[in-house]
């Protein structure tokens, strides 16, 4: 999987100070808290530990480098400005801001993802893999990761936000259904529906 520091010029309204050392790490709760209450170097704090999670979400979400940083920036000004209204998950910020992200890249309507890992229980036409393979499917790479993208557009919003949670963010489902206000068995029901409507539409633009 692709990695990236996030630059700290991604954040430009918020002040990133190095954190007085101490015995105990802060919860995301504590530092969330702190940071409703305007305390900007404990958002600095959580800018610090989840930006490399959220950029590596982004860049799933637009496969390109740049949308990334800039989809990254938005989130997290975002979450500065609705922190109040953040909805954290077994104390983990990670799956809010991951909805915050995906929620952003379908309003802005971004490029390509980096979708393979999510789909990959989708029909394979490779027969059998050797290095050869291996190197024709990264040369035609893009061009299939679009046509998934393209395919996951078409989702209905209920069952493209679990596929966008679980098997892109890889949120476990039972934390997905808590932030999506429903029963854990709708969620892997809808995760159900999409790869059945995913395989189908593939099939047709193969």
């Amino acid at each position: 999987m692709t990695q990236r520091r996030v630059p700290l010029r991604s954040l430009p309204d918020v002040t990133i100070a190095n954190p007085p050392r101490g015995p105990a790490i802060e919860t995301d709760a504590q530092l969330w808290t702190r940071a409703a209450a305007g305390d900007r170097h404990a958002f600095g704090e959580l800018f610090e530990r989840h930006a490399e999670a959220v950029w590596n979400h982004a860049y799933r979400l637009t496969a390109s480098w740049s949308q990334a940083e800039d989809l990254t920036s938005s989130t997290f000004l975002l979450a500065w400005r609705k922190c109040h209204g953040v909805k954290l998950i077994r104390d983990s910020a990670l799956p809010w801001l991951y909805t915050v992200a995906g929620n952003l890249a379908r309003n802005e309507h971004r490029g390509a993802t980096r979708f393979l890992r999510a789909v990959r229980r989708l029909p394979d036409d490779t027969v059998a893999a050797d290095h050869a393979d291996d190197v024709a499917h990264r040369v035609d790479g893009d061009a299939r990761m679009a046509r998934i993208l393209a395919a996951v557009r078409t989702l209905p919003r209920s069952e493209r936000e679990a596929v966008e949670l679980c098997l892109l963010g890889e949120v476990p489902t039972a934390d997905a259904a808590e932030l999506l206000g429903v029963a854990e068995v709708s969620v892997r029901s809808r995760l159900s529906r999409a790869r059945a409507r995913l395989r189908t539409k593939l099939e047709e633009l193969s």
